[in-house]
């Protein structure tokens, strides 16, 4: 039986460390190969370069976080505010996807604070879609396969929606036992240390990290430090309802049972009393906690 695969498709040169890179750690831990895919160069990141250098910049400190976590790293497609979702851009990601045959693909939330994470999310998705569809050409051409894929959603920045609705996990990994080198991954960024501060205000841009995998711990009721998870649809990725991440992590993957509940739970139309007359709208019932205020990386 061949080794399984995961890749982490991210936007921005750091955006996996900061909310994927536990979880591939676990896998590989768990004997499988992992790869990272950072959509666009990272070019914007910087006040003090221009963007030639801060590519070059940015992508040594990429391929050295993917050497902290044993990972196959591939290079950028496109500069940052230039990830599209076009079919340029997919048929890129989607020869990667074919290249890699991967069994799990992490990826963004479909929705998310900025453009270029919410476009990479789709991208993510339509590429792993494609990867059974013997009629789409990829750039590179790269031949269809028919094994199953999973695709797996990190959580949005500050844990909700573009706008502050707040948003649940429908699943947490515990990366307690792989938190120093997840840390130690995301210190690899050195550049991003005055970009974040300087641009959001972030400060020290490892206690952030720190601060989302503990809120993350902390929303699951078991674990000090975690990731949480959205599983994909699978129709048209998988021939089953597949859940690989469990099957691959055991005791450190757990679902949430108030995702669940919420899931199968109609939409409510609540109508409050309005001094100009009756309105109707109709809000989810989700319910959700806001993570720590800490501004995320590009």
């Amino acid at each position: 039986m061949s080794r399984q695969t995961a890749i982490a498709i991210a936007a921005h040169p750091d955006d996996i460390e900061f909310k994927m890179c536990g979880t591939l750690l676990l896998l590989r831990r768990a004997g499988w190969a992992i790869h990272c895919f950072n959509l666009a160069t990272g070019n914007g990141g910087s006040t003090l370069y221009d963007s030639r250098k801060t590519t070059e910049i940015r992508a040594g400190e990429a391929r050295d976080a993917a050497r902290v976590i044993g990972a196959t790293w591939h290079p950028p497609i496109t500069d940052d505010m230039e990830v599209i979702y076009d079919i340029r851009l997919l048929r890129k990601v989607a020869a990667v996807v074919r290249e890699v045959r991967p069994s799990i693909v992490l990826t963004h939330p479909l929705q998310d604070y900025m453009e270029d994470h919410m476009e990479t999310g789709r991208l993510a998705v339509s590429a792993a879609f494609a990867h059974t569809i013997a009629n789409f050409v990829t750039d590179p051409e790269r031949p269809a396969y028919q094994d199953d894929i999973t695709v797996y959603h990190c959580m949005p920045h500050g844990a909700c929606d573009p706008i502050r609705r707040p948003v649940i996990p429908s699943a947490w990994v515990d990366t307690g036992s792989v938190h120093r080198q997840s840390m130690k991954a995301l210190a690899c960024h050195r550049s991003q240390r005055e970009w974040l501060d300087a641009t959001q205000g972030m400060g020290d841009y490892l206690e952030s990290m720190e601060a989302h995998a503990r809120h993350m711990g902390r929303l699951s009721g078991a674990f000090e430090f975690a990731e949480g998870w959205w599983r994909h649809q699978h129709d048209g990725f998988s021939r089953h309802d597949t859940d690989p991440l469990a099957d691959a992590l055991g005791a450190d993957y757990v679902h949430n049972p108030a995702f669940t509940a919420t899931r199968h739970a109609p939409l409510i139309n609540a109508i409050p009393q309005h001094p100009h007359g009756p309105r109707t709208s109709v809000r989810p019932t989700a319910p959700g906690t806001h993570s720590p205020s800490h501004h995320h990386a590009d």
